[in-house]
């Protein structure tokens, strides 16, 4: 009589399976990273940089990201006995990731910390953490772009200035002149005006005095109203009824006397991605707001704010090519298929290549802009790449982002798709940065103005990247055509925005390839990018497949 077999035996054993990527030091692996650090004059913060690197490979920070992103935010309208309360609830991971963004002073570094490579130095410390978790960025972005314009203010920021700056994560619903540390938030867009805040229709009347530094109150609705528990928010509103000049207001999350302002959430976006952060529309029922800047200047007041959340964005979305890159490459040399690992089969090495030099290219783009932002005010060039680089990066490295995490995702297959590694998260994280600030349109258009408005930059920016490629030709025949193309009738001009910018933006990184990066990594950038070898997906790089498993090791060194 034959055997029963045994129902608890195990029916296989498990192999081939990738470890999670955990306990890596982000920053002293990224070789890239560390060179522009110390070009740009922060190589002061290289040592704070490498503790928090390897921090961030934790996996206890780790597992602080994935739980904020599945426990998200909890909306609470009214308390048990039915006050109003308005608040916002957020898992004990959320706040812990808020503690090493302040830890860092990512809110606050360059105003706080004024020397030379400060901007660099946080542009470095953001991109690390951007890797491990989205979500915690915006109220960090927020605020740091919200210092410019409240500095204008002195008597505000005198009390404001040391919760700005402060180093700690003060997560308690108070007033924020009870609180050590505050966030500040931004509440531009309405139902009806979308990226057109000339649309807005909130009405600020005044309440104690006029003009700036008196107290308003402000009546209407914002249809994004962005981590509605920040202590208070920049908010864009009409000046004595609809057809009044619009101004910037800061409103406080509490009034003076300890009342909670009437900021009425009315719910949390159920967004694809960015889920650890909340996101609400809400209204105003006479919230107490105090007028910033000049009144009717609420247009330029904001847009100075959102050139500084652009900036993020760009360096937002080269942190998901760059954590795309290394999960590709550490699950490509971990994993084994039709007899050899992936790393070591020729197409993939083409694959990993071509996502490496993306992701270089980008770091190098995002240095080069925290550059210009510390010495524009000084520089004319740092100013020209200021206004009309920043648009340009935040339009193409932001659909690059999309593009990569994608194939990344592919390179783990089925594994990737599931929710329970790191890629799904990735993937659902990267169209925001195309989106927030301005979608594509709006950048390129803003480009296009840029250039109008100064329009010596264009000249500026063209003979930069000629000095930077050192004669390279496929950079000069790009630099020809983009001349050709400022040229054009306005209408033509307009229309073709979005080539404008995607050529700027490849033939900028081809220049700063070509100065800073590895002169092989260069090479292949250029050729791929403005030679017309590259094909309309990553992995079509024209190259040895020693020469691309060298392109790869060179940027992540594990």
């Amino acid at each position: 009589m034959p055997a029963v077999p045994d129902s608890s035996a195990a029916t296989h054993a498990v192999f081939n399976q990738v470890p999670d990527l955990s306990g890596y030091n982000l920053f002293e692996t990224d070789p890239g990273l560390r060179a522009a650090l110390e070009r740009l004059g922060g190589g002061w913060h290289a040592g704070a940089l490498g503790a928090f690197g390897a921090r961030l490979g934790d996996p206890e920070v780790q597992a602080w990201a994935a739980d904020a992103n599945r426990l998200t935010p909890e909306l609470h309208t009214h308390s048990r006995t039915g006050e109003r309360i308005d608040a916002v609830s957020f898992h004990p991971s959320w706040h812990a990731l808020l503690g090493l963004l302040r830890g860092q002073q990512l809110q606050a570094l360059p105003f706080a910390q004024p020397r030379p490579g400060a901007w660099a130095a946080r542009t470095a410390g953001y991109f690390l953490q951007a890797q491990v978790e989205s979500g915690s960025l915006c109220p960090t972005t927020m605020t740091l772009a919200s210092i410019p314009v409240l500095r204008k203010e002195p008597a505000l920021f005198r009390d404001l200035e040391p919760r700005l700056y402060s180093t700690e994560h003060d997560a308690r619903d108070l007033p924020w002149r009870d609180k050590t540390a505050v966030m500040i938030g931004m509440g531009m867009t309405e139902k009806q005006g979308g990226s057109d805040v000339r649309a807005n229709t909130t009405v600020a009347l005044p309440v104690r005095g006029e003009g700036r530094g008196a107290e308003y109150a402000l009546t209407g609705h914002k249809w994004f109203f962005s981590a509605p528990m920040c202590d208070a928010h920049l908010v864009v509103a009409r000046m004595g009824g609809p057809e009044g000049p619009l101004s910037c207001f800061f409103v406080p999350r509490f009034r003076d006397d300890g009342g909670k302002n009437p900021i009425e959430i009315q719910r949390l976006k159920d967004k694809l991605g960015n889920r650890s952060n909340a996101s609400s529309e809400v209204e105003f029922r006479g919230a107490t707001g105090i007028l910033i800047g000049e009144e009717g200047r609420g247009i330029p007041t904001i847009i100075e704010m959102a050139t500084n959340t652009r900036l993020d964005c760009v360096i937002g979305s080269a942190a998901l090519l760059r954590a795309a890159l290394v999960q590709s490459l550490h699950h490509a040399r971990h994993r084994m298929a039709f007899g050899k690992l992936l790393a070591d089969q020729p197409l993939m090495r083409n694959v990993l290549a071509d996502l490496a030099l993306e992701s270089e290219a980008a770091t190098q783009m995002m240095m080069a802009l925290a550059h210009a932002f510390e010495h524009a005010e000084d520089d004319p060039l740092a100013a020209a790449w200021k206004r009309v680089v920043t648009p340009a990066a935040k339009f193409w490295i932001c659909k690059r982002a999309l593009e990569a995490t994608g194939e990344a995702m592919e390179v783990w297959g089925g594994n990737g798709y599931v929710e329970e590694g790191p890629m799904a998260r990735l993937y659902r994280e990267a169209p925001v940065n195309s989106i927030w600030e301005g979608s594509g349109n709006v950048m390129c258009l803003d480009v296009l103005r840029a250039l109008q408005r100064n329009p010596d930059d264009g000249a500026r920016i063209l003979h930069e990247l000629a000095r930077l490629s050192n004669g390279n030709a496929a950079v000069r025949a790009e630099l020809a055509s983009l001349q050709a193309m400022l040229r054009e009738p306005a209408e033509q001009l307009e229309a073709s925005g979005r080539r404008f910018a995607q050529g700027l933006v490849l033939t900028a990184q081809a220049a700063l390839m070509i100065a800073h990066a590895d002169s092989e990594s260069a090479e292949l950038f250029v050729a791929s990018r403005l030679g017309r070898q590259h094909g309309r997906v990553f992995g079509t790089l024209d190259a040895d497949t020693v020469t691309l498993q060298r392109v790869a090791k060179r940027t992540w060194p594990v």
